[in-house]
């Protein structure tokens, strides 16, 4: 199954961490919470999020939130204690995927200039 979306931290000019990125994906049963797939700091961080761009994948940067999915174990649904602030996320990715297809769609039906 594709993965969903990307979360990552920036690194900050005072902090002396690495940046880090986490990929999540979509359980396999509706009612599946999302599982960490990836998850990556510095080099590993920017290799997860060059990927995540050349495919397409939704971006979303939250220091926080990547923080604490980087503490994970991967292959693990995410904790309870996320699922509030993932759902944001899954329903804008959700809304921005919609807009793209609706998009794409009346480029496909709309005639052609003349």
């Amino acid at each position: 199954m594709p993965v969903d979306f990307q979360i990552r931290e920036e690194k900050k000019p005072e902090s002396k961490g690495l940046p880090v990125a986490v990929a999540l994906e979509a359980g396999p049963a509706a009612s599946a919470l999302p599982r960490l797939v990836a998850s990556g700091r510095g080099l590993l961080a920017e290799q997860i999020l060059r990927i995540a761009f050349e495919n397409g994948i939704k971006v979303r940067e939250d220091a926080d939130l990547a923080e604490l999915l980087a503490a994970l174990d991967l292959d693990h649904e995410i904790p309870p204690e996320v699922i509030v602030p993932v759902a944001e996320i899954l329903a804008r990715v959700f809304e921005a995927n919609m807009r793209a297809a609706q998009k794409e769609q009346n480029e496909r039906s709309s005639p052609p200039s003349l």
